[in-house]
């Protein structure tokens, strides 16, 4: 019965969209959005650099295992780990040299997440290590992981994350999905976090 309640609210809920570059100038770099900041880019993921005005500086890259690209006249470049906007002002301090004038703009985006790892543990029916190839949400995590077993606590899932500062745990309550009463509610953003690479999902 959970599983078939999940595929319902799954087909629901919208899919996050690509992290998007932040689009600042080189003089003018700014923190991205919240949209922005939801992926740091993976080894293995596809992006696409262009600077504007400039064909022969317009790229689509894989970015190598060791978490690195390289870049006409930047050269070597450390992408993994990274934001969009934050390799942007890389390549932009890169090109200074190329230029009498201001460099022009630079953009770098995500175009295929490829790289995206993360793994479910606990009561799932296929706990397992996954790499969708695209954004994901917790929900469509679980989904992948073949949905929650019968005596899973949907309100004591945990995801373990890694960041610049260390490990943290996402804390997160899923049990008002299984009430027909509270799913209209719970079926929000705030409620089903986005996964990101290298998250452990721990169902109890």
């Amino acid at each position: 019965m959970k599983n078939l309640i999940l595929a319902m609210i799954f087909a629901l809920v919208s899919v996050p969209a690509y992290a998007q570059s932040s689009q600042t100038t080189p003089d003018s770099a700014t923190a991205p959005t919240a949209t922005q900041t939801a992926y740091r880019i993976n080894a293995g993921d596809d992006i696409e650099v262009y600077v504007w005005g400039e064909e022969r500086l317009q790229r689509q890259i894989r970015v190598l295992p060791d978490g690195t690209f390289s870049f006409p006249l930047v050269g070597r470049i450390e992408a993994e780990g990274k934001l969009p906007y934050e390799i942007e002002s890389v390549v932009s301090k890169g090109l200074e040299n190329q230029y009498r004038g201001q460099v022009p703009q630079v953009t770098v985006s995500v175009s295929s997440p490829t790289g995206m790892q993360f793994s479910v543990m606990g009561r799932v029916n296929s706990p397992g290590n996954f790499s969708p190839g695209r954004y994901i949400n917790l929900l469509e995590a679980l989904s992948m992981a073949g949905g929650p077993s019968q005596f899973a606590d949907l309100d004591g899932i945990s995801i373990v994350r890694k960041t610049p500062q260390g490990l943290t745990t996402v804390r997160t309550r899923l049990g008002g999905l299984f009430k027909r009463s509270g799913a209209a509610n719970a079926v929000s953003k705030r409620a089903i976090p986005n996964i990101q690479s290298g998250d452990t999902i721990i169902v109890p």
